[in-house]
């Protein structure tokens, strides 16, 4: 019995989950080689493995003649009828023609041709298993740190790949640590193979941690329209639900945060941000910074956007690092700056007194002349000494909606078609 061959099938059977008989053939048709090899011109010899000893034996089938021209092919009858008495001319025999070195022979020949081909059975283990499973949270242990960082994970069958740069740099791993991260794709090697990627770091991990915690995702009731993240640090996710009785954050958030929470601990210290869709930008947009003081939002000819915050939301505006005016933006897709309220007041204010000290004569005309502007709002400006347009340039807005009482988003707005007009009339 080869014990040694016998041990390499279980281990290959209940570790990668190869089958014996794929393994034997394999064998087989790599041995085949090496004994026609050994046997020069037998071209009809095969090998057979006991499935069960382990045993290797090389067959080679040859005809039986009365006068041998074909040595390799052919064999007298008196030498046939040693092995059975019944053979008569015509007939074919296998005989025995293993060598008596095969063994080393054999496997030397034969080690790359198996490798070859157990590389492809496992590949094609690895795809049955896991080819329909992209998008899953799978779990798994540690088996090594290569030195660049990437996680080697036994899922049982197989190892998975968790590369540095598909885990959060905060996140720390020892060998034996569980891990749970996404099914990201299965690849082909470039040795024949095929490998399982995983992810923790991919915006469908917090997707598929949210699934598993809110049934109504599952089934599609609340419908995730766009998630961007930043591993590590917030991941912001705007929701939609086709029930309008049912709110699609209070839903994913749970009674006192019971459904979050779950996906939160897996996250570790990452900020997780739920918002309704909005198909309008600007209200996606204060859906996104909420509860952020947005002051005033201004949409520029690029289609980007100014934001101006109160002074004490404009910390949480930006977000760590800057990630959360960052995806904002990403979930946007467009570009967006964001101020705070008393230096972008300053800064306007500057702007706004040097048009107004400039000799361009459109300033002193009535400021009836200006399109767009309520003639309510034209006549509460008059009466309070504001007729022109340069007067209103020369005072901020929070002074010029004291005095006339009206509001300062009204006000801005006429400062804004104030120096739109000039513009215009300069262009």
């Amino acid at each position: 019995m080869n014990k040694e061959l016998i041990a390499i099938f279980e281990y290959l059977e209940r570790e990668k989950g190869i089958k014996r008989d794929v393994i034997i053939k394999a064998i087989e048709e790599s041995l085949t080689i090496a004994a026609r090899k050994k046997n020069k011109g037998v071209n009809n010899v095969v090998v057979e493995v006991n499935p069960k000893t382990g045993s290797i034996v090389a067959i080679a089938h040859k005809e039986v003649v009365d006068q041998v021209e074909y040595p390799e092919e052919e064999i007298l009858l008196k030498d046939a009828q040693a092995l059975d008495s019944k053979i008569k001319i015509g007939d074919w025999i296998d005989i025995e023609v293993t060598p008596e070195d095969f063994g080393r022979i054999a496997a030397q020949t034969a080690r790359q041709v198996i490798s070859q081909k157990l590389r492809g059975a496992e590949k094609e283990v690895i795809y049955e298993e896991f080819r329909d499973r992209a998008g899953e949270i799978i779990s798994g242990s540690i088996r090594r740190i290569s030195k660049g960082g990437t996680l080697i994970v036994d899922l049982g069958k197989v190892e998975a790949l968790l590369p540095t740069r598909f885990y959060p740099k905060g996140e720390t791993y020892a060998v034996g640590d569980k891990v749970l991260a996404l099914l990201l794709e299965v690849q082909d090697t470039e040795s024949g193979g095929a490998e399982v990627i995983l992810s923790r770091s991919h915006p469908d991990f917090v997707v598929a941690l949210l699934q598993q915690e809110v049934p109504e995702l599952a089934e599609g009731v609340i419908q995730i329209r766009r998630v961007v993240r930043d591993a590590g640090f917030r991941t912001k996710i705007a929701l939609v639900s086709s029930d309008l009785k049912l709110d699609p954050v209070g839903a994913c958030v749970g009674v006192r945060g019971s459904r979050i929470k779950n996906v939160l601990r897996e996250l570790g210290h990452e900020k997780i941000d739920l918002f309704p869709w909005s198909d309008n930008p600007v209200q996606l947009l204060k859906n996104a910074l909420s509860p952020c003081d947005i002051r005033r939002i201004d949409e520029t000819e690029e289609g980007d956007f100014v934001i101006v915050v109160a002074d004490e939301s404009y910390p949480s505006a930006l977000g760590r690092r800057g990630a959360n005016a960052r995806l904002t933006a990403d979930l946007l897709e467009r570009r967006i700056e964001i101020f705070k309220e008393s230096e972008f007041e300053r800064g306007a204010f500057e702007e706004q007194r040097r048009l107004a000290l400039s000799e361009e004569p459109i300033l002193d005309s009535p400021l009836s002349d200006l399109q767009g502007v309520n003639q309510l709002v034209i006549d509460a400006y008059i009466q309070s000494g504001l007729e022109t347009m340069r007067k209103i340039l020369q005072k901020n807005a929070a002074e010029i909606s004291r005095e006339t009482g009206l509001s300062i988003e009204i006000v801005e707005d006429t400062i804004d078609r104030i120096r739109k007009h000039v513009g215009s009339s300069i262009g």
